[in-house]
């Protein structure tokens, strides 16, 4: 039952740990693709414009 005691905390450490990053990485790949998609807008709209 030690060992439990011992390595629970870490374990709890680095499950914070990964849904942090993967909150981040997903954050960041929704931002990439709202920034395309306003850059793919402009240029549909220079191309009508033009």
């Amino acid at each position: 039952m030690e060992y439990i005691a011992v390595i629970l905390p870490s374990l709890g450490v680095g499950a914070l740990f990964y849904f942090a990053m993967k909150a981040i990485f997903n954050a960041d790949r929704h931002e990439r693709d709202a920034l395309a998609q306003a850059e793919r807008d402009a240029d549909a709209d220079a191309e009508r414009g033009a």
